[in-house]
């Protein structure tokens, strides 16, 4: 595999530095990305740095992911409008821990000379004093040639103006792209477009202080097709972590892609090859209701990221929901998985008590309820078999429910017709 061709053809590539190309082809090389330990988990805009790091080293060539646990203490001014917030030394080591897991699904760490290594530029900043840092490699960058940064320029002309940290910054990834040049034979630099500057700050220093070259590539920054932000729904972050984002909420939000996206997205977030990737395009033009890339981009991501059983139970809970699959599924479900199947959802809470001692159904859906705002409503609806309760048509308006009706000892599940459905949670 050439990695810059195949970065080419899946219409990531943004930037590459000159030579850096020839140098690839040459034989294996080391090359980083950096990863921010803001949170402890990634999300799925950290995925498409993931992905560069898997072609790269399954084009033959060293990955080495960089958790800045010193830079996520500083703050990266790139892309933001505001100073965030500067994180303890106790909760960094906490989110370092959480990415690292993350990152071992996706690399091979024990595959011989081009294994995969992590790295910390905490471990070689923590004894960096201020006046070495500034002798050693303040000295070789001028402030002309820091202010000439958009990433600086932008924030300088902004309402809120730049910290001296923010200020720094680029000094202190450019020292980490020094550091692992000469420590760990590390060529090239890779990160989204917006690392540019970062980068090339690198580049400089290596060339300034030790005459040295190194080499940069930069990927696309993913937009959608609307303009909106991607990664991001009305709810929050997409995370990697299913305690964060449950895999049924991981794989929707892949299968919701709009056909537009979904023909970028598969590009970028699968391992597919062109052929297949092509085959699978004509299919969704001759029959886009079948959502055939949605589908497939889905599934892919889906068990890369949480494994089989859990793309499984995501389809699943898809089907319960919109197809056949009968009420004992939701038996398989923690509380957290129902609370999440349902989320968006009416839901209601009724006492258990109450229940214990017999409720009829008309009380149960327009009195403890509020499924239908009066009993008159409901009784029409139910005598049209337009009502069921756990997937089962009610009978008759004189039907009762007590604690016998209840799923895993907690939940109810009212629908009204085919598609609109109430949780009810006994307490």
């Amino acid at each position: 595999m050439n990695f810059v061709e195949e970065l080419r053809w899946r219409g990531v590539l943004h930037d590459i530095m000159p030579g850096t190309e020839e140098l690839l082809n040459k034989g294996m090389v080391s090359g980083y990305i950096g990863f921010d330990p803001t949170g402890d988990s990634l999300h799925v805009g950290s995925l498409a740095q993931i992905m560069t790091m898997i072609r790269f080293q399954m084009a033959g060539h060293k990955p080495f992911a960089l958790v800045g646990g010193a830079t996520g203490m500083v703050g990266d001014p790139s892309g933001k409008s505001a100073e965030r917030n500067l994180l303890s030394e106790e909760i960094l080591q906490h989110n370092l821990k959480g990415i690292k897991a993350q990152l071992e699904k996706f690399l091979d760490f024990d595959c011989g000379a081009n294994s995969a290594q992590m790295v910390n530029n905490y471990d070689w900043f923590k004894d960096f004093t201020f006046l070495d840092f500034i002798r050693d490699v303040g000295k070789h960058i001028t402030v002309n040639y820091m202010m000439a940064k958009d990433s600086v320029k932008n924030r300088i002309s902004g309402d809120t103006g730049m910290s001296f940290t923010e200020f720094t910054y680029q000094l202190v990834q450019g020292y980490d792209f020094y550091y692992l040049w000469k420590n760990y034979n590390c060529a090239l630099q890779m990160g989204g477009s917006d690392q540019w500057g970062n980068i090339v700050t690198g580049t400089e220093l290596i060339r300034r202080k030790d005459g040295g070259e190194a080499y940069a590539i930069t990927t696309q920054l993913i937009k959608k097709a609307d303009g909106s932000k991607f990664g991001k729904t009305e709810s929050g972050n997409i995370w990697l972590d299913a305690a964060k984002t449950s895999p049924y909420k991981f794989y929707q939000f892949w299968l919701n892609a709009s056909d537009e996206d979904a023909k970028t997205y598969i590009r970028i977030f699968t391992l597919f090859d062109q052929q297949t990737i092509e085959s699978l395009e004509t299919e969704q033009d001759a029959a886009p209701h079948l959502r055939a890339l949605q589908k497939a981009l889905a599934k892919d991501i889906t068990i890369r990221v949480h494994g089989e059983a859990e793309y499984e139970k995501a389809i699943k809970s898809s089907e319960f929901l919109f197809g056949n699959v009968a009420i004992e599924f939701l038996n398989e479900l923690n509380d957290a998985e129902v609370l999440t199947l349902f989320d968006g959802v009416p839901s209601f809470t009724i006492k258990l008590n109450d229940l214990q001692q017999g409720i009829n159904v008309l009380d149960l859906l327009a009195a403890h309820t509020s499924v239908f705002p009066s009993k008159g409503e409901a009784r029409k609806m139910i005598q049209g078999g337009g009502v069921a309760i756990n997937k089962l048509k009610i009978n008759s308006v004189d039907d009762n429910y007590s604690n016998d009706v209840l799923i895993n000892g907690k939940y109810i599940i009212a629908q009204k017709g085919k598609r609109n459905y109430f949780l009810i949670i006994a307490e």
